[in-house]
């Protein structure tokens, strides 16, 4: 069994912060999953915003988020987090924790790479 639930959006203030959580439960060990964060806005394609590795000493992040952003994970707890500071209203999104499970501990940002996926948790983030 896989579950992955998001908490942690909500309304903000641009220029304001929010930390997203994903708890995760799986038949194996948390720390043998890539995970990563993705969001989608209205009437856009979901997009890539942060990778990490198992161990949580890699990660990467998508260009508009880099500085502002920071992924990281405990495996102790199976949960990951995305803290956001600083926030736009460009950040405006239902964001997405996905999980990709593997031998190789490689970061991926494509969407297709990972097989599985929370509902998603909404951040609004006005002016």
């Amino acid at each position: 069994q896989v579950r992955l639930v998001e908490s942690g959006g909500g309304p903000v203030q641009a220029g304001g912060t929010l930390r997203l959580s994903c708890a995760a439960v799986f038949g194996t060990p948390f720390s043998d999953y890539v995970m990563g964060w993705f969001r989608q806005a209205p009437g856009k394609e979901r997009e890539f915003v942060a990778a990490i590795n198992k161990p949580g000493s890699a990660t990467t992040y998508e260009d508009s988020v880099k500085g502002r952003f920071t992924i990281s994970r405990d495996n102790a707890k199976n949960v990951m987090y995305l803290q956001m500071n600083s926030l736009k209203v460009d950040d405006t999104a239902v964001y997405y924790c996905a999980a990709r499970y593997g031998f190789q501990d490689e970061l991926r940002t494509n969407s297709n790479e990972y097989g599985y996926w929370g509902q998603g948790t909404q951040v609004t983030v006005s002016s």
